[in-house]
């Protein structure tokens, strides 16, 4: 299984944080592909400068490769898609999330109940 993982996902996986299930993490591991996007990397930039959570955004990006994940970058059809999504959820990050899933096409992983309105493709965890 090909897999994507939202933001706060990635983050739990980087911190082994309880916060991120045993069945998550099980998903994660046996999947064949683990993308994080770009977009979640922008995110956890801004949150970052705010102070939360206090992080090396360096070191998230050096991350994605040493966990064994592949970057996932912004191309127009991911945004063409994420405009033309319903307006379930307003965070233009999860959006794009969302949008790269079903271009690619990708299971998104996340714990956020509104981003799995979205499609069949947005699994809960």
């Amino acid at each position: 299984m090909r897999i994507l993982l939202d933001t706060p996902i990635y983050l739990w996986w980087l911190m082994y944080s309880t916060k991120l299930s045993s069945s998550a993490r099980d998903i994660i591991q046996d999947a064949t592909e683990v993308y994080v996007s770009s977009a979640s990397i922008w995110e956890a930039g801004i949150k970052i400068n705010s102070g939360k959570p206090e992080a090396d955004l360096d070191k998230l990006i050096d991350n994605i490769q040493a966990s064994g994940f592949i970057e996932l970058a912004i191309i127009a059809k991911h945004s063409r898609q994420a405009t033309q999504l319903p307006d379930i959820h307003r965070d233009p990050f999860d959006r794009m999330l969302v949008a790269q899933a079903m271009c690619e096409p990708l299971r998104l992983l996340t714990a956020d109940n509104q981003i799995a309105q979205y499609s069949e493709l947005v699994d809960l965890v």
